[in-house]
């Protein structure tokens, strides 16, 4: 099995098709896109720009896109950034997001300079919280009915990653950088 994280490109809007498709979290954390057409527009015009406030990457799975993991709102005055990431339901478990989640970090803190990187869950989502944790993100406290979905509202935990913070003990994923 190979596992690589690299830039979205065009072609990979199928993937994300089919992940929103199995898994209503994703179609959700995605903005409610779930059409084909939608993934499309997606990927053009967001998943595939990459700087200077916004980076995302493909995690991607014998080349197959799989997840992402994005670094947004990247503000140069405290250098400060929001990360957020999600894995389609097959792959979840097996500690890709976290391995994501680690490596884009420390390339975030270290190539663009970033001192904190930000990053909420909702609270009734453990899964994310451990990816969170064990990529050596710290909890930070609890944002009262900050997220809404339709009709209902979600508390949302914080955490954040200083520079300064000791490096988790995860493997880093093998990292493509656009040309």
């Amino acid at each position: 099995m190979t596992i690589e994280l690299r830039p979205w490109a065009p072609s990979d809007a199928g993937a994300l098709h089919a992940a929103a498709v199995l898994g209503p979290d994703v179609a959700r954390q995605l903005g409610g896109v779930s059409d084909r057409e939608g993934c499309e527009r997606l990927v053009t015009e967001r998943l595939a720009v990459w700087g200077p406030d916004r980076f995302h990457v493909a995690v991607t799975v014998d080349g197959l896109v799989v997840g992402d993991v994005g670094v947004s709102e990247v503000e140069r005055r405290h250098d400060t950034a929001w990360v957020h990431y999600w894995l389609a339901d097959g792959y979840r478990g097996r500690g890709l997001a976290v391995r994501g989640l680690a490596t884009v970090a420390a390339w975030a803190s270290g190539e663009l300079g970033l001192f904190r990187l930000e990053l909420g869950h909702r609270l009734e989502n453990p899964g994310s919280c451990r990816v969170a944790t064990r990529a050596g993100f710290a909890p930070e406290g609890v944002e009262r009915a900050k997220l809404r979905y339709g009709s209902e509202r979600f508390d949302v935990e914080t955490h954040a990653r200083l520079a300064t913070d000791p490096a988790p003990d995860v493997e880093h994923l093998p990292f493509r950088r656009p040309a």
